[in-house]
């Protein structure tokens, strides 16, 4: 080989050997632009309940929903996907629009009754929004069937706040002292669907949950399960202290949705004041302050790695396989979030 042809080599095998170094350096990175979601929709949420008759005929005859299943499990699959030993416990699949809730009663073990002086900004609420269509008729007919107060009456948050200016709430609480909103939008706000006048009750638009923190929530959420934040907002005013009954009540609000649909899930977090008590260490899916995010995953095994890579708390014994047919899917995998709200992975 002559001297040029070894020099055209040597620049030939330099200029392969940087491109070569640009596939090794850029392809990673476009491949992991978009992150795995490992939840991909919000089927429903899980409300432990004390007498599971009775809720059910609260949430149907007053609240509009219509049962679609009604199922009793036992056995040890159940008990270590639930966290729960020797269990017996009835599930009763409720829809309203295109939303469900599950109502879930422990008949073994029976698990603690929540707090009587429970308030809104303690770390183990939850609620569902209800949107309805008529705020005045919607409060009226509570009113009509003696339910108890949470809010001291609905509120509409005033229009200096840009995000929920125009929303009108109203906080109240179930048979078992559950915490539900009824909500509703002004024409400039929400899903186009929530405008319809056909029925008082349309669906639900999200599930709420305290945090202490929102940043390590997010780390939860987003960057562990794959929710997408959809917005925020900062709350606070008489309007908001008379929604959430909290005195001097500011919240940081962050909302996020699973990308293949279901209820958001909004994060709250207390700016003040911040006396909410935290979630008690030992809940059980048993006791009656226990609610859960039920979300469809593709692959719960990817789950429960990434929830032991990030150290979160599990409740399930490993991916847990159940019988088809019984609950509605087939394997599943329940944690707890940083402040002790539970979700629930499943495979369909």
């Amino acid at each position: 080989m002559s001297a040029a042809n070894t020099s055209d080599w040597h620049m030939s095998h330099r200029t392969v050997r940087a491109l070569l170094a640009l596939v090794i350096v850029f392809v990673p990175l476009a491949a992991s632009a978009e992150p795995k979601r490992l939840a991909e929709a919000v089927d429903s949420i899980g409300i432990t309940v004390g007498d599971i008759d009775r809720a059910a005929d609260f949430y149907s005859r007053v609240l509009g929903f219509e049962k679609v299943s009604e199922t009793e499990v036992a056995g040890e699959s159940y008990e270590h996907l639930y966290g729960v030993f020797g269990m017996r416990l009835r599930v009763a699949r409720m829809r309203l629009g295109r939303e469900h809730v599950e109502l879930m009663q422990f008949l073994a073990p029976r698990g603690r009754s929540a707090p009587p002086d429970s308030r809104s900004n303690d770390h183990w609420f939850q609620h569902v929004a209800i949107i309805v269509s008529d705020m005045d008729r919607a409060y009226a007919l509570l009113r009509a069937h003696k339910v108890e107060h949470a809010s001291s009456g609905p509120q509409v948050l005033p229009a200096w706040n840009p995000n929920a200016g125009g929303i009108a709430a109203f906080y109240f609480r179930d048979p078992d002292g559950n915490t539900l909103e009824i909500l509703s939008f002004p024409p400039d706000k929400g899903e186009k669907r929530w405008q319809a006048k056909d029925r008082l009750f349309l669906g639900i638009d999200h599930t709420a949950i305290i945090v202490a923190d929102t940043e390590r929530s997010l780390r939860f959420y987003r960057d562990t399960l794959g929710l997408a934040v959809a917005g925020g907002a900062e709350n606070h005013g008489t309007e908001q202290e008379h929604l959430n009954n909290v005195f001097g009540a500011r919240l940081r609000i962050t909302a996020l949705r699973a990308t293949r649909g279901g209820p958001g899930v909004e994060l709250l977090e207390y700016l003040a004041p911040r006396t909410g008590r935290p979630m008690p260490p030992d809940t059980l899916a048993s006791d009656e302050w226990h609610w859960q995010i039920n979300m469809d995953t593709a692959d719960p095994g990817a789950g429960a790695s990434a929830v032991r890579r990030e150290r979160y708390t599990e409740v399930s014994n490993g991916v847990t396989r159940v019988e088809p047919g019984t609950l509605g899917f087939t394997a599943g995998f329940m944690v707890r979030d940083p402040d002790g709200h539970a979700t629930l992975l499943v495979a369909r």
